[in-house]
């Protein structure tokens, strides 16, 4: 899952990837938009300074993936990676009835994964955490790891030795920011457009804290 020292990275190929998407479209996930000025500044910076190594175009916004879903159908699931508009109902009515107030988050340290780059963040408050388990009573995620809550960059584009990106995260200067978050979005993603942008959906607005 981490990238580690002395290996290639993961690249995305230019390609359709037919075999995930089997001709479905609408890919499915609960975000968090980063909507912060500076930190949007910030991310831009980094992801510019990496851009060498990433694969392009990339117009997805920078976001904090919170659930993923799966493929949204208005028909019944037939892959194990579909999604239901049924079970969305069933996890926003269980979000709802569960309001919970606006929190903070906060970012820490570029890291990598061994397909893309990314920026750590802290569930300070175990926010993330509590949500994720109200999500996870109504539908189970698709292709579950462990969590590990962060901004992606960007996915790497060649065949690149990690040593190489390691010594690149070491000598950039690098920022935190602590910043609140206010809502909670479901959204979907073309999956037949590779890191094309997310579309939001279904808004959660989350009350004063």
């Amino acid at each position: 899952m981490f990238l580690k020292p002395a290996m290639p990275v993961v690249p995305t190929l230019a390609q359709d990837y037919p075999e995930w998407h089997k001709g479905r479209t609408d890919y499915s996930l609960w975000y968090l938009e980063i909507q912060q000025p500076e930190l949007l500044l910030y991310l831009d910076h980094l992801r510019q300074h990496f851009s060498d190594l990433l694969f392009m175009p990339n117009t997805r916004q920078f976001h904090i993936t919170v659930f993923i879903c799966g493929f949204l159908t208005a028909d019944k699931p037939e892959w194990d990676d579909d999604f239901s508009q049924q079970q969305l109902q069933q996890q926003i009515e269980n979000l709802s009835s569960r309001q919970k107030s606006s929190f903070k988050l906060k970012t820490r340290n570029l890291n990598s994964f061994e397909s893309a780059l990314f920026i750590e963040i802290e569930d300070i408050e175990g926010s993330l955490a509590e949500i994720r388990q109200q999500l996870y009573t109504c539908s189970a995620e698709v292709a579950a790891l462990q969590y590990c809550p962060h901004i992606t960059l960007g996915l790497y584009k060649g065949h690149i030795n990690s040593d190489a990106v390691f010594e690149r995260m070491q000598n950039i200067p690098q920022q935190q920011f602590e910043f609140q978050i206010q809502q909670l979005t479901f959204g979907t993603y073309n999956a037949q457009t590779l890191q094309g942008p997310l579309t939001p959906y279904h808004q959660v607005i989350l009350g004063d804290a």
